[in-house]
């Protein structure tokens, strides 16, 4: 099912939760990629992915929502393979190529405890815990 309008516009009812208590460059940037892929490869979970793809090169995911971020480009090990058959784990729209600074700072918005003694890896791997929790608890 198509994800925008004729007019170009995200169908709110049409978006994950998370996107839809996201900014509407991020509404647009999923929508018209996944539409854009449903059309050329007439397969709805290629779609998905190709939408979650582009949403995160250019945005993270914090919490239960969509955040742009400072930097565009791949955000793991994954998105930087790349493909129809990608290698690597992904960091489910946590930007793992961002510094350590910024990671806790993520952290830090999030209240993980502990944060300030915890390695990169480590951090992505809590902030991707608090992310499931966050989008669990708020929808």
């Amino acid at each position: 099912m198509p994800k925008t309008t004729k007019s170009g516009k995200a169908k709110e009812s049409e978006l994950p939760s998370t996107l839809q208590k996201s900014d509407d460059k991020a509404k647009r940037t999923f929508a018209k990629a996944h539409d854009a892929a449903a059309e050329q490869y007439d397969d709805a979970e290629r779609a998905h992915r190709v939408a979650y793809s582009a949403l995160k090169h250019s945005y993270e995911k914090v919490g239960d929502h969509w955040e742009e971020k400072e930097q565009r480009g791949p955000s793991d090990d994954r998105a930087e393979s790349g493909g129809p058959n990608p290698s690597g784990e992904s960091a489910e729209g946590v930007d793992a190529n961002a510094s350590k600074k910024h990671l806790l700072d993520v952290a830090r918005r999030l209240d993980i405890s502990g944060r300030s003694r915890m390695s990169k890896d480590e951090l992505v791997t809590e902030i991707m815990k608090a992310n499931r929790r966050e989008t669990r608890r708020n929808s």
